[in-house]
């Protein structure tokens, strides 16, 4: 795309339509930067089948109020078109920089198009967006967040009536809709403020009392109500429900993160907010050593994601990553309702392709199904739905750390999350365990399995398309030994096809096409790829596993593994 094109796309954005800060800052790039320009405007930000995510700023591939407001008009179009009488929807945002006022654009293009919207008073966690949406029997939804990205970002993710992530048809018909929106005249703006209900306290009441009513052990919490939990939101909207969640399950020493219990869209104590990384819960862990505290929870600024921290054997303060939590999560849920008598026959879990297939184990031993789906909570959100009154969905999760726990919503949720994890340590506890000897009791009984992720980011107008020729490299000349081990399985869900690469057999993979390998290797070992649908990423996901015999051999395996998962990356070469 020519220099030329550029600049008549930005010369568009100084007519009368947009405001004047907005054209001003356009004309500053033209007589500037010719980089900045194209970065700025070589495309339309895509509606993905998520919504929206990219940097904030002026131009078309940025989130800005104008490409806010065509995206809504879009989603507002396909919603009058899918939906006879009465449309409502929910918007709820996070504490990003911009958030409240993108979420009132898109309230207002909503209800400007005769459809009834419940807009959150404040910023709420996106779980309870979810809730609502349920609740209050929308049609649709959208929370304003960039959810776990670094501060420069914003974005918008778009729900349907089931409370999930828009799915087939709907996101593909979706993006048909905002793809059709060329101009910001085509946006209607205002005109439907008497359409607006502003929500609240009401909302949040009801959110509290279907968490509580997850609990299975309230009376282990009450003679372990003193465990001393530490908690960091990072400066997002956790700070809403997550320590009142934990009051009312009963628990009396709650430490927060004084430095990050601010919500502030800058996340001035961390480059990214982020549970995932352990610099943005490096304060939490110092407050944690501080005080002996049992158990140190963070959840990122839109309150989906939870990452944990505890003791080692050692004493020695750790992060679990996303796939030992989920362990411990799954393992706690399973084992608490089977001991309590609340386990019934068609008991369900879910997860991921890239989540550990140590849950797998579990559930195989304990005999519940555990379906795999594609990466992506909505997919969990959308089987749910189609085992509603079939089977009885217990959890689910994804390696990224989500967690959802009960089918009251569609989306992972880090406040339950929260909740039910502190009552998990509360339960070892009673029994005399830390949660650290816990997760190798169940590698001593299941095998070690050890995780870890590599992402690797190409920025700029050719970052995708040097993503896309990896992907095509590694689909059309796979491997054929890992670490010493032969590659024998080929998992290529774009082509919905599993091959044998020993003797070419072939069988069809039954989920929808999405853009992922895997490498199934003679040891056991597994390893994933996949470009993010979020960010300029492509993701390799490894997985390998060894028996464990005994307690006392964790850290010799657990660092022959790591040596495997290095000698793999570097024979693989991404």
């Amino acid at each position: 795309m020519t220099d030329t094109i550029f600049r008549t796309r930005a010369e568009e954005w100084l007519n009368v339509s947009y405001d004047k800060a907005t054209q001003e800052e356009v004309q500053r790039m033209l007589d500037g930067d010719p980089k900045e320009l194209a970065d700025a405007f070589y495309r339309n930000l895509e509606f993905g089948t998520g919504g929206l995510r990219g940097l904030m700023g002026v131009g078309t591939n940025r989130i800005n109020r104008y490409t806010i407001g065509m995206a809504t008009q879009g989603y507002a179009n396909y919603l009058k078109k899918s939906i006879s009488g009465e449309i409502r929807v929910a918007i709820a945002h996070d504490s990003r920089n911009n958030s409240r006022s993108f979420a009132e654009i898109t309230a207002n293009v909503m209800a400007a198009n005769g459809i009834k919207v419940f807009l959150f008073e404040s910023m709420r966690p996106t779980p309870e967006l979810s809730f609502t949406i349920r609740k209050l029997q929308c049609h649709g939804g959208v929370v304003c967040t960039a959810s776990h990205n670094p501060k420069e970002y914003n974005g918008y993710k778009a729900y349907w009536s089931d409370g999930g992530q828009l799915v087939p048809p709907h996101d593909k018909n979706v993006i048909e809709e905002v793809d059709k929106i060329e101009s910001v005249d085509a946006v209607k703006w205002s005109g439907g403020e008497t359409n607006i209900r502003i929500v609240g306290q009401e909302m949040d009441e009801a959110y509290y009392e279907m968490v509580k009513n997850l609990s299975v052990y309230p009376e282990v919490i009450q003679k372990q109500h003193d465990l001393k939990i530490v908690y960091t939101p990072i400066h997002g909207s956790g700070i809403k429900l997550v320590p009142e969640i934990l009051k009312r399950f009963g628990f009396t020493k709650v430490s927060l993160v004084e430095e990050q219990i601010i919500p502030d869209g800058n996340f001035p104590t961390v480059i990214y907010p982020n549970p995932e990384e352990s610099e943005a819960m490096s304060l939490g862990l110092k407050k944690a050593k501080q005080i002996d505290a049992d158990i140190l929870l963070g959840t990122d600024p839109d309150a989906d994601r939870v990452g944990i921290g505890v003791k080692d054997d050692k004493g020695n303060w750790i992060l679990l990553n996303g796939n030992q939590t989920a362990v411990l999560a799954f393992n706690y849920l399973i084992e608490a309702r089977k001991a309590k008598g609340l386990s019934r026959k068609n008991d369900m879990v879910m997860k991921t392709i890239v989540t550990t297939e140590l849950i797998d184990d579990i559930a195989d031993r304990e005999g519940i199904h555990c379906y795999n789906v594609l990466t992506g909570f909505k997919w969990i959100a959308e089987l749910i739905k189609e085992k509603e009154g079939k089977e009885n969905y217990i959890i689910g999760g994804e390696e990224s750390y989500g967690l959802l726990i009960g089918d009251h919503l569609r989306d992972k949720d880090a406040v339950s999350a929260v909740a039910l994890l502190c009552e998990m340590a509360a339960y070892e506890k009673d029994k005399g365990r830390s949660l650290f000897e816990k997760l190798v009791d169940i590698y001593v009984k299941y095998g070690l399995y050890r995780e870890h992720l590599l992402s690797i980011t190409k920025k700029g107008m050719d970052g995708q398309q040097q993503i896309a020729n990896m992907m095509e490299r590694f689909r059309n000349e796979p491997p054929a030994k890992l670490n010493g081990s032969e590659v024998v399985h080929l998992l290529d869900y774009e082509k919905r096809v599993s091959r044998n690469l020993i003797n070419g057999e072939s069988h069809e993979i039954d989920l929808p096409k999405s853009n992922v390998l895997q490498f199934i290797l003679a040891d056991g070992s597994k390893i994933s790829a996949r470009p993010s649908g979020t960010e300029p990423k492509i993701k390799f996901y490894f997985s390998v596993r060894t028996p464990l015999t005994d307690k006392g051999s964790f850290d010799s395996a657990w660092e022959a593994l790591d040596v495997r998962i290095r000698n793999i990356i570097s024979d693989l070469n991404p």
